[in-house]
């Protein structure tokens, strides 16, 4: 209708011109779309000659300078701002841009220079709303331009506005958008612009490289039309985008990119290339982007329906992966394998599609939000090379490298599959192995030693959690032996081994340090290695966790070394080589005597103590040259070895050590080096676990090294007593040698007692030289650091004398005289006495080396070993006070000495710091109960502050442990809780109330509780000599003490994933046994939460019901554990299958099992009540087995408790509607109750009468229980004869035959067959099943319970610590009853069909996801508002309108939105657009805002939008009932149809229904009135889609 009106205006007037300019006059938004028009008529109609045409270009020219450039600029400006009129604003510029483009079009190239010249210089002035103006202009001119130099530098603003980031997002787009389409019709043009995207370095880049992915996709999508033209291959004038691999690598990216839209774009253009290539069955191929790889896009007419089958399922696939929901993408992944069969030609063994296809579709599954979908990824990756043939491609070893090996790192995805037993290894860490072992066989031979280096390297590239390089490691341990990896690969499994020691699970990081020895051991190519690397990498490998000389990969390194001896690389300090000896036994040779060698630099007094590394080097390396020559001979059969090698590398040591008595004038250096390498062989040997006399090496090293011994010792003594160390860095060396005394005393018990005086008179005269030396006074006030530095060694030298004298006995060090000297100097010495500080200048002056301690540290140390002293003392010798209260002045009594001492104590904790306290500890546990009862006040503060010293340390690894153990041995030392316990004081209830804070502690740090209550066990049971002399009987304690008892048989912590995930990797690491060397290395810890309930339950079975204390006992937690389950059942009515109140009622009932049999009658009498209660309870699956079995085993012990039973039934049914089938359970094992009972009959008759009435329930499943216990219950009457049942025979007998051959398939004959083949009526028995092992792991196993709630029988033998006591005879279940697999009768069959499903290679169907691709090309009109993220892929062809501002509702908005984007929707109107920042709108409309233009007209506004929208030819629509309303199945929607939505509780208000044109309501059949408004109105949307879809298939 306009363009008729415009057209007979134009022919009406007679000139233009005129016309023209009395429209511009005062230019609203009416007339500028008018000029708009006009000039669109003129322009399409052509000019008039001559004069006029001139005219008519100087209006144009005119119109277009001095009337659309500043609408332009004033108009968007205003428009940015806001505002009221900002709607009429937009208008009215829109109208400009139009009417710009026609003035080009009437004027030509000038006006088209011209602007393009203005632009740019705005442009190049700055950005805003004027660089918008300016982007409009040259889109207007680009088509008209002919200027080289001009379109080059239009070209060059407009990549700069595509690269342009952060806040360009809107200029990008809009040039995108805008600019580069009108570029693109220009040929001069298009190329550079081309060129400048993909960085060709042609001209037009106008600086700078190619935009990202998402900038260049943007641009292309909008260049599509010029890019991907319609013509041949190659015929256009511009560039074929399908011919130019960069075009398809940043397709590739865009495919992978995080950003949602980015992929879309990346899709829309593969989509457009494919439509186009298929229409015209065209002959191409893109060149190949370097090397020998297939092309990245081709395409063939003769294999035109291969290649779109090939990308139509690739396409599917993409799609399908953006719905991120696994239950989605799972059935189209088999489609995947049929991408490889079309992908691989079986003649050539080639690609014919390229690889980088296929690693898209991976790295987009690697980098998805869903672990699960992750996880699948890499599963299905690594089983390619086990089951397809893939030809070799550089790209895959790369793409193993990077996303691969990055998605490994997520410690999750190595989590057990639900079928998987504790113990087995994940199947990701499998199929790893697998797959690495395969892939590296098929490498070319010199592609093997790149690809594993780069492998390795790419482990030591970040921060690996334990788990992800433990499984790593092990796939490359599994790889097949071959020769790759040289020096290189060496260091770099080094930097990995280093990489694994920040991990904090000590096992994880042992067993990943002994794969990587392995994987060294099979993969290095000895040739390419010297031994001196190779030693060097040894090192890295600490013998704590993986690398002793007790382990199997010890024998397998020293075979290892032995194969390989000549075969190592020479390396550049030992050239020479003699015949007779082996290269490890020359390299040996020679690493010892580098290593004594002293640099004449560095022998002075006051030189550094030399580092470690060297001689724990050269100590590892002897062990293992002499564990080879060993191997050798053993090999070689040789039957006297006579070590000559073995002695070549230790004489040098002991020539320097046997001279250390008698010359003083040897290199402090040298000293120091031969000590550190005697004290490190001494150390490594002693580390050898088996029984050292069939250790020929170490008795061989052991005899040697007893010669230099009264040496060493008279050399020590000297540098101890005399005044030789007089620095602080010297306390390094008094470490050194205090660290050797004990390692000698050692040596000499081992090997000779001949030596064993020479030591005893060493012991003497260090002993009384150090207290000599702590004696004296000092003169002076300001003391000397030297004197200083020889107390803190003194006090350390009596400090290593007391510990050899506590842990070695059989030496009778303690009957020397200067013992007697040391008790007497301990006893009076003033403890925490600190040294004063020596002044700078002197301290300065006496130093030439950096000090590695500060003071602080220095007088912490010596304070400490005051305390060790004081143990010593008080643990050896505990009356020292009385022995010498007549001798001395400062006489004290025993409390009173006891209290100083007590008060010294606390005075310590509060000045040593946090590691130091441990000896502070052990000597208050002796004092406290001495204290408790006359100073309890003081001993109650001793807890306190022990307490609070324990949990600051609760965060720190290395020293917390030893520190908690001492803190226990001291609060929960028999003495101290039987002395707390008598007087029932304050101390009783501090030691109750650390008990808990000790449990509290134990939920957030695993492992507290185990040494908590393993030691209460241990000494409460097995009390120690003293403990009985201190106490008639430790197991009183237990009893003052039952909490720790009862919470320990209900502890246990639910864990997170990521800590399960932990315990499984370790349950698999110790399932490996000595396989794994870091199982026999690394100390077992015992900190499993299970080793809480094993160490409860060993113990309760210790008790002996005939000892009267432990029956006692026993009576008293079986009271308080029914309590805690009654105390459970109240706090929730119901609850959830493994949640934590399930777990705890489990726990209660298998302690309550395990105590059962020893209760004698009289108390059971009295508590089976408590039991038969319980069982009225809603109780989870694994609980009612519990009760159930406990009421059996009591009923059939004493069977005189069964009317106890009888009067269960007795209830109403109200109270049994949850609990009857229980007890019916317990009469399906009647024939168990009875087993002791002589007159049955009575019993059966009764039990006949009370199943009989519950057969005819109302309750399907009660039915089915209570057939169960008739079937057993009348096979019983059968075998006794009963008489008076005759009469009953033939209705109960066809019954039970109705029962048994029930026709049909229904649920009522499956669930019969179910419950009698379930596991607790047709294989277990109550009394042969009585065991440890069904208790606690084949009944929770059976009953579905969470797996971390089964316990192993292999726990119960881990766990040392309590025995079990010999007689004890319950321990396995049955075969028949382990063998079971769990199967709930009354559960339904979980996916029954899952199992065929999954292994089908293909489904027959898919769920798809449609994208209109074709309707979304993006549009070239330049009427269309760009800066609506809609636009930028494209707009709809609907005319439907959305009016939801009456809705208030997040949820409702959000999902209106995404059906609203679905169905094509022109716009959807809201009352506010704050609401798509609402989350709860975001997770329903799932980024449909950014494709749907959003309008906001406020609920206050909509009369006049409605009145403006029916102007505009719109039909008003309301969703609502009236009188009048059309039936929505026979209404025939308007092209142009507006529809309002009313509010979600009023609906539509009175005043707005009368400006509805039509009201529409939907066919109701129900009762209820209305549908969700988001309902309503997708149903209106589909039924107007449906509508327009019909006539436009009509008009085609």
């Amino acid at each position: 209708m306009e363009v008729v009106l415009a057209d007979a205006l134009l022919s009406r007037c007679g000139d233009p011109c005129a016309l023209l300019r009395a429209v511009c006059a005062p230019l609203s938004a009416e007339r500028a779309e008018a000029l708009r028009l006009l000039l669109q008529r003129l322009a399409a109609g052509g000019t008039p000659p001559g004069e006029a045409e001139e005219a008519l270009r100087r209006v144009a020219w005119e119109v277009a300078l001095e009337r659309c450039r500043p609408l332009l600029r004033g108009g968007e400006a205003a428009a940015a701002a806001g505002g009221a009129a900002c709607g009429e604003r937009l208008r009215l510029a829109r109208a400009a841009r139009g009417a710009l483009r026609h003035c080009v079009q009437l004027c030509g190239a000038p006006l088209a220079a011209r602007l393009a010249r203005d632009a740019l210089s705005e442009l190049a002035a700055g950005g805003g709303a004027g660089a918008e103006a300016a982007v409009e202009a040259l889109a207007a001119a680009a088509p008209r331009l002919e200027e080289p130099a001009l379109v080059a530098r239009c070209v060059a603003a407009a990549l700069a506005l595509v690269r342009e980031e952060g806040e360009g997002e809107a200029a990008a787009a809009l040039a995108a958008g805008r600019l580069l389409p009108a570029l693109g019709g220009n040929a001069a043009a298009l190329r550079r612009v081309w060129e400048g995207l993909l960085g060709g370095g042609g001209g037009g880049g106008g600086g700078g490289g190619p935009p990202r992915a998402g900038r260049a996709l943007l641009a292309l999508s909008a260049l599509a039309d010029a890019v991907l033209p319609r013509g041949p291959p190659g015929s256009g004038p511009g560039p074929d985008a399908r011919l130019c691999p960069r075009f398809w690598r940043l397709v590739q990216e865009g495919l992978t990119e995080r950003d949602g839209l980015c992929r879309k774009r990346a899709r829309y253009l593969l989509k457009r290339a494919l439509d186009l290539s298929g229409g015209q069955r065209a002959e191409l191929r893109c060149p190949a982007d370097g090397g020998d790889e297939s092309s990245l896009f081709w395409w063939s007419a003769e294999k035109d329906e291969k290649l779109m089958q090939f990308w139509e399922t690739y396409i599917l696939i993409m799609e399908t992966l953006e719905g991120n929901q696994i239950h989605v993408i799972k059935p189209v992944l088999p489609k995947l394998n049929s991408l490889y069969e079309h992908a691989i030609s079986g003649e050539k063994g080639c690609w014919l599609f390229h690889p980088s296809w296929h690693m898209c579709i991976y790295k987009r599954m690697f980098e998805s939000e869903n672990k699960t979908l992750t996880k699948e990824g890499i599963l299905h990756f690594l089983e390619l090379y086990e089951t397809k043939h893939l030809p070799n491609s550089l790209g895959f070893s790369e793409f193993v490298i990077g996303p691969l090996m990055d998605a490994l790192s997520e410690s999750s995805l190595y989590s057990r599959t639900p079928g998987q037993l504790m113990g087995a290894c994940p199947p990701l860490g499998m199929r790893l192995q697998k797959f690495l072992a395969t892939y590296i066989m098929l490498l070319p031979e010199e592609e093997k030693g790149s690809f594993l280096l780069k492998f390795i390297q790419k482990m030591t590239s970040r921060h690996w959690c334990a788990v992800p390089i433990l499984f790593l490691s092990m796939a490359l341990a599994y790889i097949p032996a071959c020769k790759v990896l040289g020096a290189e690969g060496l260091h770099a499994l080094r930097d990995v081994l280093q990489c694994t020691m920040i991990t904090h699970q000590i096992l994880l990081r042992g067993a990943a340090q002994c794969y990587l020895l392995q994987t060294a051991m099979h993969l290095t190519d000895v040739e390419k290695v010297s031994l001196p690397e190779v030693s060097s990498f040894l090192l890295s490998l600490r013998p704590e966790e993986s690398l002793r000389r007790d382990t199997m990969l010890w024998m397998e390194l020293c075979s290892w070394l032995q194969v390989n001896d000549r075969s190592f690389r020479r390396s550049t300090t030992s050239d020479f080589e003699h015949q007779e000896t082996t290269s490890l036994c020359q390299y040996v040779r020679s690493l010892v005597g580098e290593y004594l060698k002293t640099p004449a630099s560095e022998t002075g007094e006051n030189c550094l103590m030399p580092d470690w590394f060297e001689a724990k080097l050269v100590a590892t390396m002897i062990l293992l040259a002499a564990d080879v020559e060993q191997m050798k001979n053993k090999h070689s059969g040789k039957s006297n070895i006579e070590w000559i090698e073995l002695e070549t590398f230790l004489n040098p040591l002991l020539d320097v050590l046997m001279k250390l008595g008698s010359n003083a004038y040897i290199p402090t250096l040298k000293t120091d080096k031969s000590l550190q390498l005697l004290l490190k062989l001494l150390q490594t040997c002693s580390l050898k676990c088996s029984n050292t006399q069939d250790d020929e090496v170490l008795v061989f090293i052991w005899k040697s090294l007893m010669m230099p011994v009264e040496s060493i010792l008279e050399f020590v003594l000297r540098r101890l007593t005399t005044n030789e160390l007089s620095t602080v860095g010297d306390l390094d060396r008094c470490d050194l040698y205090l660290d050797l005394i004990p390692e000698i005393v050692n040596l000499c018990l081992q090997v000779s007692w001949k030596k064993v005086p020479s030591i005893k008179n060493f012991i003497l005269s260090l002993t009384n030289a150090s207290i000599r030396n702590l004696q004296e006074r000092n003169s002076e006030e300001e003391p000397k650091l030297k004197e200083q530095i020889k107390k803190v060694a003194s006090m350390a030298s009596l400090t290593a004398v007391c510990e050899i004298m506590h842990r070695k006995p059989e030496a009778h060090l303690d009957s020397l005289p200067s013992v007697d000297a040391l008790k007497r100097f301990i006893s009076f010495f003033q403890f925490n006495e600190v040294l004063k500080k020596p002044s700078y200048i002197e301290e300065k002056s006496s130093l030439c080396e950096e000090t590695t301690q500060g003071w602080g540290k220095i007088v912490a140390r010596y304070v400490r070993d005051q305390w060790i002293c004081l143990r010593f003392i008080l643990n050896s010798f505990p009356t020292l006070a009385q022995e010498y209260e007549e001798t001395s002045e400062m006489s004290l009594s025993t409390d009173e000495r006891s209290r100083k001492f007590l008060q010294s104590a606390l005075e310590a904790l509060t000045i040593l710091p946090s590691d130091q306290v441990l000896p502070v500890f052990d000597c208050m546990k002796v004092l406290v109960p001495q204290l408790l009862d006359s100073s309890e006040s003081l001993c109650i503060e001793a807890f306190d502050l022990a307490w609070k010293i324990i949990s600051s340390l609760s965060n720190t690894q290395l020293i917390f442990w030893s520190n908690l153990k001492a803190f226990v041995r001291f609060i929960f030392d028999t003495e101290v809780l039987a002395v707390a316990a008598s007087a029932k004081g304050q101390a009783y209830a501090k030691i109750k109330e650390i008990i808990f804070k000790l449990i509290d502690m134990s939920a957030t740090k695993t492992g507290v509780f185990n040494v908590v209550l393993s030691h209460c066990c241990r000494s409460w049971i097995f009390p120690t000599i003293d403990e009985r002399s201190a106490l008639a009987n430790a197991f009183l304690n237990a009893g003052n003490y039952c909490e720790l008892i009862t919470e320990a048989c209900v502890f246990g912590n639910v864990f997170r994933r990521d800590q399960r995930l932990i315990q499984d990797v370790h349950a698999f690491i110790e399932n490996l046994g000595e396989k794994c060397a870091a199982n026999v290395v690394t100390e077992s810890t015992n900190r499993d939460d299970h080793y809480v309930r094993v160490c409860a339950i060993k113990f309760l079975c210790f008790l002996d019901g005939s000892n009267i204390l432990h029956k006692t006992f026993m009576e008293d937690i079986f009271i308080k554990l029914l309590d805690k389950d009654k105390l459970v059942s109240r706090s929730r009515t119901r609850y959830y299958a493994n949640s934590l109140q399930h777990r705890i009622k489990n726990r209660v009932w298998q302690t309550l099992l395990v105590l059962l049999p020893k209760l004698d009658q009289n108390f059971l009498c009295g508590t089976l009540d408590k039991v038969f209660q319980a069982g009225f309870g809603n109780n989870q699956a694994s609980v009612k087995y519990f009760i159930e079995w406990i009421v059996i085993l009591s009923l059939h012990k004493y069977p005189q408790f069964l009317n106890k039973l009888w009067d269960c039934f007795c209830y109403d049914e109200e109270k049994l509607k949850t609990s009857i089938c229980t007890f019916l359970s317990v009469l399906s094992h009647f024939d168990i109750i009875l087993q002791n009972t002589s007159e049955k009959k009575p019993a059966l008759k009764k039990a006949l009468i009370v199943v009989l009435q519950w057969c005819f329930n109302h309750n399907f499943s009660v039915r089915l229980y209570a057939l169960v216990a008739l079937k057993k219950i009348w096979g019983m009457c059968r075998l006794l004869h009963v008489e008076e049942f005759e009469a009953l025979t033939p209705v109960i007998e066809s019954s039970l035959q109705q029962v048994e051959n029930m026709h049909g398939t229904g649920n009522a004959r499956r669930n019969w067959q179910r419950i009698q083949d379930h596991f607790f009526f047709a294989t277990f028995h109550p009394l042969e099943d009585y065991s440890l092992e069904t208790i606690f792991y084949t009944l929770p196993r059976l009953s579905e319970l969470a797996e971390d709630e089964w316990i192993s029988l292999s726990k119960f033998d881990r766990f040392t610590d309590v025995p079990l006591p010999p007689a004890f005879q319950w321990y396995h279940s049955r075969t028949e009853l382990r063998d079971l697999k769990p199967s709930d009768w009354s559960q339904q069959d979980m996916g029954s069909n899952s199992a065929e499903t999954d292994s089908q290679t293909e489904w027959t169907d898919v769920q798809k996801k449609i994208i209109p691709w074709k309707n979304s090309t993006p549009s070239l009109d330049l009427e269309m508002v760009f800066q609506d993220r809609a636009a930028k892929l494209g707009k709809s062809n609907s005319r439907l309108i959305v009016v939801a501002s009456l809705i208030d509702k997040p949820t409702n908005l959000g999902g209106l939105c995404r059906t609203s984007e679905i169905f094509g929707v022109s716009a959807l109107v809201v009352g506010s657009l704050h609401y798509i920042q609402d989350k709860q709108f975001q997770h329903l409309s799932v980024s449909a805002e950014q494709w749907l233009p959003l309008v906001e007209v406020k609920p206050s506004q909509l009369v006049d939008y409605l009145q403006q929208k029916k102007m505009e030819g719109y039909t008003i629509i309301g969703v609502e009932q009236t009188a009048k309303s059309f039936d929505l199945t026979e209404y025939c929607f308007p092209e142009k149809s507006l529809l309002l939505l009313g509010n979600e509780h009023e609906g539509i208000p009175a005043n707005l229904i009368h400006h509805l044109d039509v009201c529409v309501e939907i066919p109701q059949q129900g009762i209820i009135r209305s549908l969700n408004v988001h309902v309503s109105g997708a149903l209106l949307i589909w039924e107007y889609t449906r509508q327009q879809v019909i006539k436009q298939k009509q008009q085609q």
